[in-house]
């Protein structure tokens, strides 16, 4: 296969990987700051970022494209990931990183749920056993 087929599973690596970065920085930096002070700093770090990618890469004027039905759902999105990081960074400042991240790893398992719900994909017995090991993993690394 060529390699452009696996370029989705390339930058999902990168995803696991920056993530994983996102604890350990975090937790590294909670050591005297409020939680929700930090996850403040990090938003505009990251908009400052995400503006210098969009204008490097030519994509700024697409953001004037966008329609009301794309607007809503990217609001919905950003309201829903700052609360995540919000929640996240509260539990990551009160416990081992090792704890707060697998259980912020469910996620996997109320997106199968949620993508059935409300994307209409389907969970196969692959998807359903993997997320029942999933479910398991999380168990045993936390308790």
């Amino acid at each position: 296969m060529a390699l452009d087929n696996y370029t989705w599973l390339i930058l999902a690596i990168l995803d696991a990987f920056f993530a994983a970065l996102v604890t350990i920085f975090g937790k590294m930096g909670l050591k005297t700051v409020d939680s929700t002070v930090a996850t403040s700093v990090r938003a505009v770090i990251m908009a400052i970022t995400m503006l210098i990618i969009v204008v490097s890469l030519g994509k700024l004027p697409q953001v004037f494209n966008l329609t009301s039905g794309d607007m809503v759902f990217i609001i919905l999105s950003g309201v829903s990931g700052a609360l995540s990081w919000v929640f996240y960074f509260a539990a990551l400042k009160l416990t081992d990183a090792s704890k707060v991240a697998p259980i912020d790893r469910a996620s996997l398992l109320f997106i199968i749920v949620m993508s059935y719900i409300f994307l209409g994909e389907k969970i196969t017995l692959k998807t359903a056993v993997a997320g029942l090991l999933v479910f398991l993993g999380i168990l045993v690394l936390t308790l």
